[in-house]
């Protein structure tokens, strides 16, 4: 039993060698890195030479056309190992994770599990659980961001990977891990949260740089949950509450503008996807 780490990266350097460095910190060493570089240049050079001379399994595969979840469902087909996992180029892991991930897998029967992001986490107190279909379909039930699942590579190919049009990179711009545990739940996957095994993530919640930007990418992430609504067939409370909650959310902070205007953008984009997918898809 062994883990293959799938690494769709474009636009960043010293974040990879972090990366890196928190790889070759592992305690178990049964894991490969493949690298799926959407980058035009060579600037990934140095830290996949950094991390081949630590003694660390790397293949680098090029990718001319970007789009996360297209990168990573092509790590996927290189995979060697029978449990796969995701790390942002801007993440890294604490030098526990793979043995740990490697012993839940093996004394459990799952199909999958659901590290704790502990930025995301906070100071709250986590205890383990199983994710339910029917908490999910209500945007309840807990988080499952990519770079924190660990899943068994037969079961989520028999799902068909990652849907190639949500994701960043693409128009639905976000949410191609919500759809896929929604799949998961769907088909009767069993997956489970565990917090003793923990990810870390260059994490920022609040909407810092130029405001056309933060706007644009809250409306981008926006359409990708929107086209959950739609693909899922959600209850209607559940999509008229998520179209409603980013500007509700942001009515307590109405002496920080930047908040309520992005939490807006954040509805329009819902709204938007939703209808397209509707319509088009």
């Amino acid at each position: 039993m062994a883990v293959s780490l799938i690494l769709a990266t474009i636009g960043r350097t010293q974040e990879v060698a972090r990366l890196v460095d928190s790889l070759l910190a592992q305690t178990d060493r049964r894991f490969d890195l493949i690298v799926v570089d959407q980058n035009p240049d060579d600037r990934l050079a140095p830290y996949i030479r950094m991390a081949q001379e630590g003694g660390l399994d790397v293949r680098h595969e090029r990718m001319a056309r970007p789009g996360l979840s297209a990168a990573r469902n092509r790590g996927i087909m290189l995979a060697k190992h029978n449990i796969i996992a995701f790390p942002d180029d801007d993440c890294w892991y604490e030098n526990t994770v793979i043995e740990r991930v490697i012993r839940t897998f093996h004394e459990r029967r799952i199909d999958g599990l659901v590290a704790l992001w502990v930025e995301q986490a906070g100071n709250q107190t986590t205890q383990p659980y199983t994710l339910e279909l029917a908490a999910w379909r209500k945007f309840r039930g807990g988080n499952a961001s990519s770079i924190s699942l660990f899943l068994d590579r037969t079961r989520f190919q028999a799902l068909g990977g990652f849907d190639e049009r949500l994701g960043v990179g693409g128009w639905y711009g976000a949410a191609e891990e919500t759809d896929f545990v929604l799949r998961a739940l769907a088909h009767g996957a069993r997956l489970e949260h565990t917090p003793d095994i923990r990810v870390h993530h260059a994490y920022n919640e609040q909407p810092v740089g130029d405001l056309c930007v933060v706007c644009a990418q809250a409306r981008r992430r926006g359409r990708g949950t929107g086209a959950i609504y739609a693909k899922h067939k959600l209850d209607t409370y559940v999509i008229l509450r998520g179209l409603i909650a980013p500007v509700l959310t942001a009515l307590p902070k109405c002496l920080q503008p930047r908040w309520l205007i992005r939490g807006l953008f954040t509805s329009i984009g819902r709204l938007e996807g939703y209808v397209r997918w509707r319509m088009t898809e």
